[in-house]
């Protein structure tokens, strides 16, 4: 490992400690007169309108009665919502654990951020943008 001259530290600790460039108060905003976010409310509104009509659709088309038994817990629901709620059931197992694990890694970047600028502090390495 190489060090600087005078110095016991190997240069990839300097390399390893360097801060996240901050975003610009100006970078990246959308021109004057252009309503991006009307415009996608909008179509995100109409979208979830569409979802909402084929699911309707889908619980009318299907709905003969079937019995259900779980466990020791047993009744008759239109299949059509027997089989929404199996799907939102689905849905539930994956986003639960998956949201679950995003928020454990965050955690765990925020940590390691706040240890490297801790480092970075203590060696009297000058952040850019901090006084």
């Amino acid at each position: 490992m190489s060090t600087t001259p005078g110095d016991a530290r190997p240069l990839y600790f300097y390399f390893a400690l360097q801060p996240r460039p901050r975003h610009s108060e100006h970078a990246r905003l959308p021109p004057q007169g252009h309503a991006v976010a009307g415009v996608s409310t909008w179509f995100a509104t109409a979208l979830f309108a569409l979802v909402l009509v084929v699911l309707l659709v889908f619980i009318l088309q299907n709905g003969h009665s079937v019995a259900l038994k779980f466990f020791s817990i047993s009744g008759h629901l239109p299949l059509g919502v027997a089989l929404l709620l199996a799907a939102a059931a689905g849905i539930l197992l994956v986003a639960l654990p998956g949201t679950a694990r995003i928020v454990q890694l965050r955690r765990t970047a925020r940590r390691h951020q706040h240890a490297a600028e801790t480092a970075q502090t203590a060696a009297g390495i000058r952040v850019p943008g901090q006084q």
